[in-house]
């Protein structure tokens, strides 16, 4: 270049300096984990199959993704993460997408200084933040206490007075009954039986008797995928003629395919994606979640979108947002320094708008939503539909 002036010349190297030093940064790399086979499965595959259609950069950075599937076993969940932190040297873990596996890969985040963003419901995964194991953790779905706060509204507004409560008997079932046993005492709520039942069960005849003898107005249903299932048809079949309420984790085909005709009229609370397109067009967060219906239905089909699919593609809008801050600080993907610069990045997210809802955290908040992550949703002839204000 003899003839290109000095200045002209400095940017120039300037430029191709930042180049080369930007196309030799590491790839990022993500480690997923969820439950794609087991009682848990009909949550895991929609996020699996969002997992294949995440692009294929974070923050403009090439983007390598390793996913595992742990069969909906804590221990092997644990395994997992493990093996994605020691040996694929990931910078980030995505999922798990149950409770009792996200709980149980606490101590191998927070010994690697790994932050995981889980896709399990469960405000007992990041609370309490107290909790140094917990620093390290977020969560894309609504807390218990968000679902369960429009869930109560919606009940006192319809009439009832009386519920009866049967939760899963592990720590998915204990939030849940905190959460609304706490929002039925202000909504004046009287809550009748308190029942558990295990998530592989083949039987709740008991407890569902226990629950008809007291007569409710409803019964809520504390589970999630096809499990949740079972109460619902013992009741049916029991003749209980009262409201049946579920939660959000029955966002799922299956659970509509497996229940039939016997969750037809069930009430739920869910996120904005599970009914985009009857939402109001007013609706905030519409706009993003029609345009993930629209890519997900390209692929896997009409109608097959899940609660589980839009948290699943929230989760790569926060990395790549996250990632993009984190690499301003100059950290190296692959470094303890970059695990720290992103995890500070996403405890910093701040009006992202995602399929579910909009983002923002802070160092009391790893979960970020607030009550625009969450609508009424109905099963109206063996769909998801929007219950808006019937």
């Amino acid at each position: 270049m003899p003839n290109l002036p000095r200045r002209a010349l400095a940017v120039a190297c300037a430029c191709a300096t930042a180049l080369i030093a930007n196309a030799a940064l590491a790839d990022i790399r993500v480690g997923v984990d969820v439950s794609t086979t087991g009682p848990a499965a009909s949550i895991g595959i929609p996020s699996k199959n969002t997992v294949l259609m995440w692009p294929q950069t974070l923050g403009g950075q090439k983007a390598h993704y390793v996913l595992l599937d742990d069969g909906s076993d804590p221990a092997a969940a644990v395994r997992n993460v493990r093996k994605l932190i020691s040996e694929e040297k990931v910078d980030v873990i995505v999922g798990p997408n149950i409770t009792p596996n996200a709980i149980a890969a606490l101590d191998a985040i927070a010994e690697s200084e790994t932050p995981m963003v889980a896709l399990a419901a469960s405000a007992a995964i990041i609370e309490p933040l107290t909790d140094a194991r917990r620093r390290w953790a977020f969560k894309m779905p609504q807390n218990d206490s968000h679902m369960a706060t429009v869930l109560t509204e919606y009940m006192s507004n319809h009439g009832v007075k009386t519920v009866g409560f049967i939760g899963f008997s592990d720590t998915y079932g204990e939030s849940w009954w905190r959460e609304f046993s706490r929002l039925a005492e202000v909504r004046k709520l009287k809550v009748v039986g308190n029942e558990r039942f295990g998530r592989n069960d083949t039987s709740v005849t008991g407890q569902v008797l226990k629950l008809m003898s007291a007569n409710p107005d409803a019964i809520l249903i504390a589970g999630s995928g096809t499990p949740a299932v079972l109460p619902q048809k013992t009741l049916v079949e029991r003749g209980y003629k009262g409201k049946i309420y579920q939660t959000h984790g029955i966002a799922t085909w299956d659970f509509l395919r497996v229940g039939g005709k016997d969750v037809e009229g069930t009430l739920f609370p869910t996120g904005p994606v599970v009914v985009a397109r009857q939402l109001p067009a007013s609706h905030p967060v519409r706009k993003v979640a029609l345009d993930f219906v629209t890519r997900y239905e390209a692929k896997y089909g009409a109608e097959s979108v899940t609660q589980f699919a839009g948290d699943a593609w929230g989760a790569w809008q926060l990395l790549d947002d996250a990632s993009r801050r984190a690499l301003k600080t100059g950290a190296q993907p692959g470094t303890r320094e970059f695990r720290n610069a992103l995890r500070n990045a996403i405890e910093t997210t701040s009006n992202l708008t995602i399929p579910n809802g909009v983002m923002n955290m802070n160092a009391k908040d790893h979960q970020g939503f607030d009550q625009r992550s969450r609508v009424m949703g109905t099963v109206r002839n063996g769909k998801f539909a929007y219950a808006g204000e019937e």
